[in-house]
């Protein structure tokens, strides 16, 4: 016998002109899965998933420690302020060696999956991005125009190009912070060497985190979706098309 719905249940899909009533809880969206239904389209798109945002804030966290902590060894005034640098050349010497972990940890895990996606996404380079990044010192109202044309993914060429370079300058940072506090293994001309590298590429570090940040601060609705999730469908309409395209899937006939 086939179970029929309960009255109020029918009451409520003829109000509603439909048939039974439906859950109105949003579903959540996953990359790459089927069109989101109506109520989860209102609350808004999935951009980063929970563990993205946890990697990116523990990132974050480690990056200032880091910043902080070699403020303070490079210039002995500030040292001599905080005081006790051998306990802050050690948080600086464990905090720059728990640097890719949160990233490894989100990514290598079954939980990782939207991590992982967005991961292929930052190593694929497209035309269009090729052209967001010509007209980046053009005049403002024409790099405007220009970039308003184009079809981006998820993340523009500035992002591919800034998670390069911080995936990059990790390694590089990690191989000359080693050989600055385990030195005595390490010939003197790679001691210099690291040493050069390690303060110069530190410099370029803050300015281009500087520039995330201020970035990150012109654009509030993608600020938020590092800290809530979610982006609005006109976000991504406007400034990710091509990426709502790959979540909406190919238009229903």
């Amino acid at each position: 016998m086939i179970p029929r719905p309960s009255e109020a249940s029918v009451a409520a899909g003829r109000r509603s002109g439909g048939g039974p009533a439906e859950s109105q809880e949003a579903v959540p969206e996953s990359e790459g899965g089927p069109p989101a239904s109506e109520p989860s389209r209102r609350r808004g798109i999935v951009r980063f998933d929970r563990v993205e945002r946890t990697a990116h804030w523990l990132n974050a966290s480690l990056f200032l420690v880091l910043m902080l902590t070699g403020l303070a060894l490079y210039f002995e005034p500030v040292m001599a302020l905080v005081g006790r640098r051998r306990l802050v050349e050690d948080i600086h010497v464990y905090a720059g060696i728990a640097l890719p972990l949160p990233v490894l940890v989100s990514a290598l895990g079954y939980w990782g999956r939207g991590l992982r996606l967005d991961l292929s996404r930052l190593n694929r380079w497209i035309p269009d991005d090729t052209i967001w990044l010509r007209v980046s010192f053009a005049e403002r109202r024409r790099r405007q125009r220009i970039r308003n044309q184009l079809r981006l993914g998820k993340f523009n060429a500035g992002q591919k190009l800034n998670a390069a370079f911080t995936a990059g300058a990790i390694v590089v940072m990690l191989g000359t912070g080693v050989i600055l506090r385990w030195y005595h293994p390490w010939p003197l001309s790679w001691r210099t060497g690291a040493t050069l590298v390690h303060d110069w590429l530190a410099v370029a570090i803050v300015i281009v985190v500087l520039g995330h940040i201020r970035f990150a601060l012109a654009d509030p609705e993608a600020l938020r979706s590092m800290i809530h999730g979610r982006v609005t469908r006109a976000w991504a309409k406007r400034s990710a098309p091509a990426w709502l395209d790959e979540l909406d899937g190919p238009p229903r006939q």
